[in-house]
Formats: structure tokens, sequence, C-alpha cells
């Protein structure tokens, strides 16, 4: 995963110093995330699951039920998955088994990963038949520049750990990944970091696709000026948390309830 100098923004990201408040705060900022994927258009039926590690039991971690639309979803109707699958905490009783066999393995594979997000969104799921990276063409795109993998063995829906496992090493320390013929995936050491980059990563597989469909010539931006940018502007952790903030008032203000 990138990492640059957060000097300009580490002041601007709360203290909570106890683990009720983390936790709640993780809840929270979850249930909103649900609704801003719902407001962007990426709920795909039941398909999609964004997760939150638990900050005392870290192998455990906080899920959307199952068959609960995105734009519906409170803090009270998250649920907690042990290491075996199994709801431990929450009055929803249905986990997606997809979402268990991939974000166990995620969170189990990167201790960094706080949270991590996946969704059948219209051009991340286009863009992945071509199982190739994004190129860097815009500055946004540029934060994922070197960092992110692709998953290419689609076998089916996911049901196995072994195939999230096989996730897991495709995405290896980076920031996010293509999963050929499926959709995108990204973590991030918040919810809102990991949110953040989902909807850029999104944004730019359709700036991709609408540019590559001119016909026209395209500007690659050159691997230097690329990496430059991602670490030290647009890509680096901190940056991710910060730039979803407005993404945030936006949802809680509009949708109040979800916080219930």
């Amino acid at each position: 995963m990138a990492v640059a100098n957060p000097s300009r923004y580490e002041n601007l990201m709360p203290s909570r110093p106890t683990l009720e408040e983390e936790r709640l705060h993780r809840k929270q900022q979850l249930a909103g995330a649900f609704r801003a994927f719902g407001q962007f258009g990426f709920s795909e039926g039941v398909a999609g699951h964004i997760t939150a590690r638990d900050p005392e039991l870290t192998d455990h971690f906080w899920v959307n039920p199952f068959g609960i639309s995105f734009n519906k979803i409170k803090v009270s109707d998250l649920v907690l998955v042990n290491e075996e699958g199994e709801i431990v905490e929450g009055k929803h009783e249905l986990l997606n088994k997809a979402a268990f066999a991939i974000h166990s393995r995620i969170h189990a594979a990167r201790p960094d990963a706080i949270a991590a997000a996946h969704a059948h969104s219209i051009y991340g799921k286009t863009w992945s038949v071509f199982g190739k990276p994004l190129d860097p063409i815009t500055q946004d795109a540029c934060a994922f520049y070197d960092d992110h993998g692709i998953f290419e063995d689609y076998t089916g829906v996911v049901n196995e750990l072994g195939e999230g496992d096989r996730i897991a090493e495709a995405l290896g320390d980076k920031k996010s990944a293509i999963l050929k013929n499926h959709g995108l995936l990204t973590v991030g050491g918040s919810v809102e970091e990991a949110a953040w980059w989902f909807v850029s990563m999104e944004r730019c597989c359709q700036a991709q696709i609408l540019a590559e469909s001119t016909g026209n010539k395209i500007h690659i931006i050159d691997h230097e000026t690329a990496l430059m940018t991602r670490n030290d502007g647009v890509g680096f952790p901190i940056a991710g948390w910060f730039s979803y903030q407005p993404i945030w008032q936006d949802i809680v203000a509009a949708n109040p309830d979800l916080l219930d």
C-alpha cells in the first residue's frame, strides 16, 4: 500500500481513546458507507459487502446482513462475524457466504486493513472483463498506479475460503484489486479510506472506458510523475481518508437515521 508523509493531514484525524468509542465510530462509518454505495448505484441485488475489523476482537469483523438494502442499513443492522463465519452479535441471522469467504481471508492476510469493500458496480465489473490494470491517464487514476492487483481466476460465486486466499494473494500489499469478470475490491486503514478508494476506482474505470471509446490517442502519464502523484498527492492512506469526508458529511446529513 502506498505510503507518504502524512504531516499535512495527521492533525485532522480525531482521536478515540477507548475501544468502545472506536467500535462505534467504525460501525457508524460502515453504515454510512453502505448508504453512500447505495446512493452511487453500486448495489446489485444482494451482491456486495463492506467490512470493518472489530478493534478489540481483531479476528472478527462487522458486515452487512444478507438481503438488506444498502439504502436502508443502520448501525443497528450490522452483524459481527467471528473467524468461523458465525454471527455472534446483531439482530439479523443471515450472512452472505461470499462476504465471509472473501473478507475473512483479506483481514487475515492484511492486519493493516481495518476495512475492505467489494461491490458489483457497473464500470468496475465492465473494466474487469479485460483482466488488465488501469492506466495512469488522469490525476485520480495515479492513486492506483502500481498499487492494484489482478485476480484472474474467476470460477463462479466465491463460496470457498481457498478462493478467498487466492484473492488475498492477488491483492498482496496493495490498496485494491480488480477481480476479473467480477468487480473491484479495495482495502484501507479505516472504513473511510477503503470506501473512498472504491468510489474513486469505480470512477477511474468509467473514465478509462469513456476515453478508450472515443478512439482517440490517450496520453499516459509517465512512470515517475504517476508515482509522485500517488505517493505525495492523491494515493497515500490519509489522503484517502480525507477525500472521503465530504461524502460522509453529505450522507449523514441526508440520512441521520443510519446512526440508529
